[in-house]
């Protein structure tokens, strides 16, 4: 399939945490707290869907400090935390940032993904996600969920959009100098 015509229409992302932005294992520290482990690839693939004037945003339904202080760190603009009704946040998001669903992607593993995935024109699964998500997605990272699946996803969005070229052309361009004397 496809998925370039879709991707090129994106103006949000929308990113699950538990299996998209982490591999999915909650560890539990002494005190009780959910640790979770990020990749930094992913991190560099938000900052530059911002840099192309993408938004961003996570739907999770777990409640944790640490999910809001990256989402923090990576500006993402729209964290909601503890959302038994994704579709609901989803809802919210369409009506505050004045979107079509055409215009939003979704990065989901599994099946309380499924319904924000199948109202949106751009849903995209990790490389390990449930054969439900698979199903659904237009794109199939790759790379697994907390392993740069993210940054996967972003990098194909932002080249369908003509994006890319002009992103790493700037980063060519940064500081540079010269070697003659």
């Amino acid at each position: 399939m496809n998925s370039v015509p879709y991707a090129a229409q994106v103006k949000l992302i929308i990113f699950d945490v538990d299996g998209v932005l982490t591999g999915g294992h909650i560890i539990f520290g002494q005190e009780g707290e959910a640790l979770k482990a990020f990749h930094c690839q992913d991190g560099m693939g938000i900052s530059l869907a911002h840099k192309a004037g993408l938004k961003t945003a996570i739907i999770t339904g777990r409640n944790s400090e640490i999910v809001r202080r990256r989402g923090t760190e990576l500006n993402i603009g729209d964290i909601h935390q503890g959302a038994a009704d994704k579709v609901a946040a989803l809802q919210e998001l369409i009506k505050k940032h004045a979107l079509t669903l055409e215009q939003i992607a979704y990065v989901g593993d599994d099946i309380n993904d499924l319904p924000v995935m199948v109202q949106i024109g751009f849903p995209c699964a990790v490389a390990n996600a449930v054969a439900e998500v698979k199903a659904v997605a237009r794109y199939i990272s790759g790379r697994a969920g907390g392993d740069g699946a993210v940054r996967d996803i972003i990098e194909h969005i932002l080249k369908a959009q003509g994006k890319w070229d002009g992103i790493i052309a700037e980063y060519l361009n940064k500081d540079r100098f010269s070697l003659e004397q």
